[in-house]
């Protein structure tokens, strides 16, 4: 049985790790290509506007309900009103360019259009309604970061963003979103990625076929069931992918395994907390409750879109992975298991220190972004310092 389980998620790990690659690449070079500047000066200013634009923003962003928080709070920071806020505390976690391209791997290309349109509309939804129902009483300036995104080598003051354009080539930047990719982007995803893997290992292994027909074969009673699996559940969009891909293969309807793909990633207790903490009481019930209607709603239509083309997501599941020739796919599937083997190796040093009664070094295992990304000589100015701190 243990052979099969491992035999399953070895097989989904090859049919999803070219794909994987080339998501969290495509990430990388957002993270650098993209200015922060021309970002932040749109989510300030309009009920509605402002929601819509940050719902396409975190549409293609990787970041799991963990990693989002901190981005999140900076947006708040410098100046993005409620609705824009919680829209990419939505939008980011229940979709991302590595997600997406996972979803065309496993799953089909209905699904994988539906996954990133549910997510923008529950997120546009649930920012609108944050505006109208719960208005803030004045409106913040923004005041957008400057820094460079490559090497810190300028504020972005007293060296501005028209001038800085060209202390960058290309490659350099190119250079610098795929060590952020490799990193940062897949040292959050990874150990849950590799979980959610065996975990549909398992489903697919252990769970008879019929148990699931009977309970989750589709309609209102399966979105809630997945509703009330996905809610308290911690789990990033990339980890919900192989394990709605397992569902499906059971006789899970797709609509009701689109519920768990937004309301897993979207919200967890970690998320819930923060939200509370940064938006309030009632901008947090609008939240949860934006989420609920609006995935199940997506959940009931998605179902009748496959029914009336009289698709089978059953018969359509994995075929993109056949386009991929076998060696490239093993190939793709031991870099991948290479690359983890450090994002593993620190969460379980991690969790053998919380065993032990060591205060965590930080939430969730998530990468420090700003440790991380200051220039080397920085980090070596620092270093003496730090060293000494360490020995006192």
């Amino acid at each position: 049985m243990l052979t099969e389980i491992l035999m399953e998620s070895w097989r989904l790990l090859q049919e999803s790790s070219i794909y994987v690659l080339f998501g969290i690449f495509v990430a990388g070079l957002m993270r650098v290509l993209i200015r922060p500047e021309s970002v932040n000066r749109h989510l300030g200013k309009g009920k509605v506007s402002s929601v819509l634009k940050a719902a396409a923003l975190g549409v293609p962003i990787p970041l799991c309900s963990c990693g989002v928080l901190p981005a999140a709070v900076s947006l708040k920071r410098q100046g993005a009103n409620n609705g824009a806020t919680a829209a990419f505390l939505i939008s980011t976690p229940e979709s991302g360019v590595d997600s997406i391209a996972l979803t065309y791997a496993l799953l089909d290309p209905v699904m994988t259009v539906a996954r990133p349109a549910a997510a923008f509309a529950t997120a546009a939804v649930a920012g609108i309604a944050e505006n109208v129902l719960d208005p803030e009483k004045e409106e913040k300036p923004i005041e957008p970061g400057l820094a460079c995104g490559v090497d810190h080598c300028c504020d972005g003051v007293d060296c501005l963003p028209e001038a800085h354009r060209g202390h960058h080539t290309f490659i350099e930047k190119l250079k610098a979103g795929l060590g952020y990719a490799l990193f940062e982007i897949w040292e959050d995803i990874a150990p849950w990625y590799l979980f959610g893997l065996i975990l549909a290992g398992m489903i697919t292994t252990l769970i008879p076929s019929e148990v699931m027909v009977k309970h989750l074969g589709g309609g209102l009673s399966a979105m809630l069931i997945m509703l009330a699996v996905g809610i308290p559940l911690y789990i990033c969009a990339s980890a919900s992918t192989p394990i709605a891909a397992a569902l499906i293969l059971k006789g899970v309807s797709p609509g009701a395994a689109l519920v768990f793909l937004l309301a897993g990633p979207a919200t967890n207790v970690t998320s819930l907390t923060v939200l509370f903490g940064l938006l309030g009481k009632r901008a947090t019930a609008i939240y949860l409750a934006s989420i609920a209607v609006v995935s199940v709603a997506c959940g009931l239509v998605l179902d009748q879109v496959y029914a009336f083309f009289g698709i089978s997501a059953q018969a359509v599941a994995g075929q993109a992975a056949e386009l991929i020739p076998f060696r490239v796919q093993v190939a793709g599937a031991l870099g991948l298991l290479v690359m983890s083997i450090r994002p593993l190796y620190r969460g379980l040093h991690s969790l053998v220190g919380r065993l032990r009664g060591q205060p965590p070094g930080r939430s969730c295992d998530c990468a420090s972004e700003a440790r991380r990304s200051l220039p080397l000589v920085d980090i070596l100015k620092h270093a003496p310092a730090d060293r000494n701190r360490r020995q006192n």
